[in-house]
């Protein structure tokens, strides 16, 4: 088999037959991908097919085409559509960790430290990138198993199992921060540079978060198996019903008479779109029904529409024009003016020279809802001062 010689060369080819791929891609779970197809989206050109078995890209299984497995899971971890959920990859790249941690500790050429500390950063990132794809991989493939899976026995057992990956990638998320914290100390004393310490936190943020979405998945799996079983158990018991109702055995071997008779379910029942009409003869004969006519007869008399009682016209003095004068104190001036000063608040506040004769009380007003409404633009400090019988914190501006 050939191979690619640069990245130049696979890139060109990909691009070249980029509509071949993308239909192969989307019919990757069915073997219907037929030669003649694939022939006709290539114009014809048979070589161009060949060039792409020859280089690994598809593989020829007789009538049909397939996509290697190299591209396919390629595609599907970039595109993040991956179904399996693979634990390897994070024990491995532990291991790798500690290989090039010791390889560190053990160098004394400094660009040879360097290229291992490197390392060491990389593997970092790839076992917090790898934990949170398996993660979301693991969350699709739950609600897909549960929501789409016909079989019974089969829905059941793939949860069961994906909930045993779910403890393995727990594991691998405590095995991990364990390495992180206590497992080389001596190389993240020594190694922890500013890059270092970033990529330390990244990680431990991102595991972090992985392992609490892991107890969500966690109870939404006990959850779906709750529902399995309870839906098994309701079928069950129909088809029990079916099979007394059809040996004519419903009623002799059931309490459903005294079951149903107990139900009130007429009220779930659709209202009828038209109006019900009485008996007459019922409204002849009935006391009942002669009261209640009675009744509504009166009603309507007493009713019945006549001239309303207007209101007198309104007196020409109130259509005067009038307007009213308030004085009050614009706030955002005064905090206009507070931020460009050096002064805490209520010192600023207080020694204001407003427009209008303002009191104390009124000053102690406008300082608190100064503090409230723009507390955003505030600092406020843990320093408090006293005036009087006012205690006040120091504020200051941004």
């Amino acid at each position: 088999m050939s191979t690619f010689r640069s990245i130049e060369e696979l890139v060109k080819s990909l691009d070249r037959e980029k509509e071949l791929l993308k239909e192969m891609f989307a019919k990757r779970k069915s073997l219907s991908f037929r030669y003649d197809y694939a022939l006709e989206m290539t114009e014809y050109k048979e070589e161009r097919i060949r060039y792409l078995i020859d280089y690994g890209v598809i593989r020829d299984t007789g009538d049909f085409l397939e996509m290697e497995d190299i591209y396919l899971k390629f595609f599907e971890d970039v595109l993040e559509v991956n179904e399996e959920i693979n634990v390897s990859f994070v024990q491995d790249y532990l291991t790798r960790l500690n290989e090039n941690i010791d390889y560190y500790l053990k160098e004394n050429n400094e660009q040879r430290k360097y290229n291992y500390q490197r390392e060491v950063k990389r593997c970092l990132k790839n076992i917090a990138l790898t934990t949170v794809r398996n993660v979301m991989d693991l969350k699709r493939n739950m609600d897909n198993t549960y929501k789409n899976e016909p079989n019974y026995r089969i829905k059941k057992t793939k949860l069961f199992r994906l909930d045993e990956k779910r403890n393995n990638i727990a594991l691998l998320i405590r095995k991990s921060e364990e390495l992180i914290d206590y497992g080389q100390p001596t190389f993240f004393r020594v190694a922890m540079d500013v890059q270092m310490r970033n990529v330390v936190s990244d990680v431990k943020l991102q595991l972090n978060d992985s392992y609490h979405n892991l107890i969500e998945i966690q109870k939404q799996i006990i959850h779906y198996l709750n529902l399995i079983d309870y839906q098994n158990r309701i079928l069950e018991k129909v088809k029990k019903l079916k099979y007394l109702k059809d040996q004519f055995l419903l009623e002799e071997h059931t309490d459903i008479r005294q079951v149903v008779a107990q139900k009130n379910p007429v009220w779930m029942e659709p209202q009828v779109g038209y109006r019900i009409k009485l008996s007459i003869d019922n409204l002849r004969t009935s006391d009942e029904a002669f009261q209640l006519m009675k009744k509504l007869a009166a009603r309507q008399k007493n009713s019945s529409r006549g001239m309303k009682q207007l209101a007198d016209a309104i007196p020409e003095e109130y259509l005067d024009g009038q307007s009213q004068t308030i004085d009050s104190v614009n706030l955002q001036e005064v905090h206009n003016a507070f931020m460009a000063s050096s002064a805490h608040l209520f010192y600023f506040v207080m020694n204001y020279r407003f427009r209008k004769e303002v009191t104390r009380g009124e000053k102690l007003i406008f300082f608190c809802q100064l503090a409230s409404q723009y507390a955003d633009e505030l600092h406020f400090t843990d320093t408090y001062e006293t005036s009087g019988e006012v205690e006040y914190p120091l504020i200051y501006s941004r």
